[in-house]
């Protein structure tokens, strides 16, 4: 449930509106007369090609936003969270995963564009910058809505019933598909995010999973992630396994895991001993309200470009 927006909360909600006000101001140009604007196209000449759109949207947030975002989320905030949403029982596909601890994976914590403590799934991954983390697009932003993006946002990877092994790691940009932004098609987002309290690179902290673009659709999954279904309530890692089918222009694994798994990998040939594996989705969405079934993108060009993006950034 929504809570009442915090100063702090209503003042960055506030930095995100400006943005599209801005951008909305900048569309609108002053229409010159008719003739004038014939007598300046004739002076200017042929007019230029135009250039495809770029299509990745890189949200940025100031280092002291970042600042604000590790002050924000207290271990008392962070219990509370997990205790404000209630899914219903965990199905029976999603087991509570207890092998080898999977410190790649871990909570994705923000508030949302509504001003409500909520949170996502996401995964540490190997990149030039040793800082990407893969999730979902809708953890970062509303789809077709360019002006509601999620604040205060941070990664704990290896989170388990309150404890926060290494830390958390303040998100500095967020790299998502324009299609996301404009259209809600293409929901997968790539974060870069801060170096911990001792000035170390994530990766050089937990490892990172492979990830693969391009690859066929099919073969066994494993699917993580910390879903508000009880008894977990997000305080515990959950595992779904199947096998992947294409589903239109996604694809698609038996799995009842719920809100707040969002974002969490689809990791192929995944070894329960080492827990690694190769990164070939991330969870987006479910085919009902009561859930049999998570669909996730099938990464191809557009996420190669978003990921690509954010590890040289």
């Amino acid at each position: 449930m929504p809570k009442t927006p915090t100063p702090l909360i209503q003042r960055l909600r506030g930095r995100a509106m400006a943005f599209a006000v801005a951008g909305t101001a900048l569309a609108l140009a002053v229409p010159l007369p008719a003739t004038a604007a014939a007598t300046a196209m004739a002076k200017a000449g042929p007019a230029p090609r135009a250039t495809a759109p770029d299509p990745v949207s890189v949200l940025a947030y100031t280092a002291k936003e970042r600042r604000e975002s590790l002050a924000y989320w207290t271990p008392a905030r962070i219990k509370a969270v997990g205790k404000s949403v209630d899914l219903g029982p965990t199905g029976p596909k999603a087991k509570p995963w207890r092998g080898t601890a999977l410190q790649t994976i871990g909570r994705l914590f923000f508030v949302n564009a509504n001003g409500a403590d909520t949170w996502c799934t996401a995964t540490a991954v190997k990149s030039a910058n040793r800082s990407a983390v893969m999730t979902a697009a809708h953890c970062v932003r509303r789809g077709s809505s360019p002006g509601n993006t999620h604040i205060l946002m941070v990664f704990a990877p290896g989170y388990s019933k309150g404890k926060l092994p290494y830390g958390a790691f303040a998100v500095r940009t967020a790299v998502t598909p324009r299609a996301w932004e404009n259209d809600s098609t293409d929901d997968l987002a790539t974060l870069v995010v801060d170096t911990d309290r001792s000035g170390r690179r994530l990766t050089d902290v937990v490892g990172g999973q492979g990830i693969a673009f391009n690859r066929p659709v099919g073969g066994t999954i494993s699917s993580f992630g910390y879903s508000a279904t009880r008894p977990q309530l997000g305080e515990e890692l959950l595992r779904c396994v199947g096998t992947a089918k294409k589903q239109s222009a996604q694809q698609a694994i038996l799995c009842d895991m719920s809100g707040g798994s969002s974002g969490g990998p689809w990791l192929a040939d995944f070894h329960t001993t080492t827990g690694k594996g190769t990164l070939v989705s991330v969870n987006s969405s479910l085919d009902s309200l009561t859930p049999t079934q998570m669909q996730g993108e099938v990464l191809g060009a557009t996420a190669k470009k978003v990921y690509d993006r954010a590890q040289h950034g």
